[in-house]
């Protein structure tokens, strides 16, 4: 047969190469109708605050600017984004598989041979120049399957990528939040106790002037030793807050700068979930659960095509010849061309336990999936009922902090009008900074309320 005639056969080989294993068909997975705990009107039912980006939902300018900053320079993305790097490596090394191999070689030597008793001493130097190739015919699909196993790992890799960007603005923001927090507890427990240390100042002159006891004076210092011994500790709280939010940054610990206070980090009382079903396609974690599945499904048909034959071509073309003058001259040229099929008749059931396993590990990427469906809509209900009750209970706090000044400012005329003793002053004051201290840890709490819910839907990624 000529040579034409081979390279006519083995493409007909290629062209009517099957592909072996399950085609993807995505699974089926219960999607509600709405969120629980959510009612959209029809305007805003396609509207969710996850399509918005980071910086029009955070809008104070400098927490806007330590995301960017966590963005750049976070360790966390960093490694995120070498994974990506390495992942489209792998591909590359995958995906070369399904092509020939090509090496060109090139050899010279010399021999010299002693006198027998037949022949002289003589000598010689043989040239050779070839090239050679060698190429595993896709004929099952193995290299096809095996690439499309890779790809869908790639693109797993850069939806874990955006999950850790997702995250990485969740964490500042939160961080961001907290340490707000922290100085609004710092400064309500500063102005206690000057607050404090001035009515100590008014005992003690009562004290003085034989208008009230040593009692009076004693629990007045108990307010002011309170109030005084709470601001080492939210001292320590705040700087060890920045040094966290540093790490979040990718720098040393230091000192983090402060843009709005947390009331003027102002949220919206609403805000759009959307509808469920967009969420399978907005969260980075499922997309990714997706596309591991995919890769899974993949590498049945390439376990599934070791029951096969194997057939590789061989060709070596060249030029051999013993005098470098007359390497390209005269009949000097070489080549051979082959095939080779190999099929496996006996592996003591490895075969069979190959498909086993990338089928059962396809099962479970497939229950993996379905799960991360169905934690995302438990996330987002989670999120919008401790956003709207957070808001509820943080409108309640502020009652009820207004009613404990309220109480404080007639406790203490109580007391300097000689109505009641010194212990219903310490017992208000008490109360009305227990209340202000709640009333701060709840406004907290709602804003860390937006920040999940904004996490859940699958908002941060987008840039």
């Amino acid at each position: 047969m000529s040579r034409l005639g081979h390279i006519a056969i083995v493409l007909l080989l290629l062209l009517n190469g099957c592909t072996l294993g399950p085609k993807y068909k995505r699974p089926t997975a219960p999607v509600p109708d709405t969120f629980r705990g959510y009612a959209a009107d029809a305007g805003a039912a396609n509207q969710s605050l996850g399509d918005e980006k980071w910086w029009t939902v955070f809008q104070d300018p400098q927490l806007q600017a330590l995301i960017r900053e966590a963005l750049a320079q976070n360790y966390d993305v960093r490694i995120a984004a070498v994974r990506v790097l390495q992942a489209h490596a792998a591909l590359g090394i995958t995906r070369a598989d399904q092509f020939p191999t090509i090496s060109a070689g090139a050899s010279a030597t010399n021999e010299r041979f002693p006198r027998t008793r037949v022949t002289p001493a003589f000598e010689t130097s043989p040239l050779q120049v070839n090239l050679g190739l060698a190429w595993e015919l896709d004929f099952w699909g193995k290299f096809r399957r095996a690439t499309e196993a890779a790809r869908a790992e790639l693109l797993a890799t850069e939806w874990g990528q955006k999950a850790v960007v997702s995250s990485l603005v969740s964490s500042v923001a939160t961080a961001y939040f907290q340490l707000l927090e922290l100085d609004s507890e710092m400064e309500i427990s500063r102005r206690a106790l000057d607050s404090r240390k001035e009515s100590l100042r008014l005992v003690e002159i009562r004290e003085k002037g034989g208008t009230t006891s040593m009692m009076d004076v004693r629990q007045s210092e108990q307010l002011v030793y309170t109030a005084s011994a709470s601001i080492p500790d939210l001292e320590r709280r705040i700087e060890q807050q920045e040094n966290l939010i540093s790490l979040l940054l990718g720098r040393n610990p230091g000192v983090v700068k402060r843009g709005l206070s947390l009331v003027d980090n102002v949220v919206p009382p609403e805000v759009p979930a959307g509808v469920p079903s967009s969420l399978l396609s907005r969260r980075p974690d499922i997309q990714s659960a997706e596309q591991t599945l995919i890769a899974a499904n993949a590498r049945i048909g390439v376990a599934k095509a070791a029951y096969f034959p194997q057939i590789t071509l061989t060709g070596l073309a060249g030029f051999q010849s013993a005098a470098l003058t007359s390497l390209f001259t005269g009949p000097a040229g070489l080549w051979s061309f082959g095939g080779q099929l190999v099929q496996p008749l006996f592996t003591a059931g490895k075969i069979r336990s190959g498909v086993r396993l990338t089928e059962a590990q396809q099962q479970e990427a497939v229950l993996i999936y379905q799960q991360s469906i169905q934690q995302a809509f438990r996330e987002v209900s989670d999120s919008l009922v401790a956003y709207r009750k957070n808001r509820e209970f943080r409108e309640q706090e502020a009652l009820l902090t207004n009613s404990a000044g309220d109480a404080t400012h007639l406790a203490d005329s109580r007391y300097r009008g000689g109505v009641t003793s010194y212990l219903e002053v310490l017992d208000s004051d008490s109360r009305y900074l227990d209340a202000q201290l709640g009333l701060a840890q709840a406004q907290l709490n709602e804003r860390l309320a937006l920040v999940q819910l904004y996490n859940a839907l699958g908002g941060g990624w987008q840039q």
